[in-house]
């Protein structure tokens, strides 16, 4: 996992065609803005079809 620090307004940029931007730092929240391609999925993990959560590990797996 690559951990970034950012501020407000600053961008990450993955591949060629997905931006991240920070848009809101309010206490213990932050809110970030993602730009992609209209064919790329973007799913919050809690959401996201066909995979499910193993107890205590917090990732999402393939079911």
């Amino acid at each position: 996992m690559l951990v970034l620090s950012r501020k407000l307004g600053e961008k990450i940029v993955i591949g060629d065609n997905i931006v991240v931007t920070i848009v809101k730092i309010d206490r213990n929240q932050i809110r970030i803005g993602i730009e992609a391609p209209g064919e790329v999925p973007v799913y919050r993990e809690e959401i996201c079809p066909g995979r499910i959560l193993q107890p205590g590990d917090g990732a999402a797996v393939p079911v």
